[in-house]
């Protein structure tokens, strides 16, 4: 492996790591109002535990499309930075660290695709005479 594609996977894996530590923290520590039950809360993190072990292995498919669940995520954190001006530290270091977790993935999962050959196939170009 190519020591970008390297920097880009322990980037990208240190960025989900650190998602999946502080969005829960920044729920336990501002609660919502009205106070969603633990089970709810549970559920809304279910989107965030699906891509880990792919994360984790290191598979770049995997972490193409994680990037849905991470901007799904980072609109989250956004709107909480925009509503709740008291939460801003929190929501600026999650933000930072879905950011850090998209950026990282998207490049590994090109470096990484482009190492393994798994590029999009360009078809043969037909002209209708």
């Amino acid at each position: 492996m190519a020591a970008n594609t390297r920097r880009c996977l322990l980037a990208a894996r240190f960025g989900y790591l650190a998602s999946l530590t502080l969005i829960p923290l920044w729920m336990w520590l501002y609660p919502a109002q009205p106070s969603y039950s633990l089970g709810f809360q549970l559920l809304l993190l279910l989107p965030l535990l699906s891509p880990a072990a792919g994360l984790l292995c290191g598979k770049p498919y995997t972490h193409a499309w994680s990037g849905f669940i991470a901007s799904l995520y980072l609109l989250w954190g956004l709107t909480g930075w925009w509503v709740h001006s008291d939460q801003r530290v929190m929501a600026s270091l999650v933000v930072a660290t879905l950011l850090l977790w998209l950026l990282a993935s998207t490049y590994y999962a090109r470096y990484r695709g482009r190492e393994l050959g798994l590029g999009l196939k360009k078809h043969k170009e037909t002209t209708i005479s």
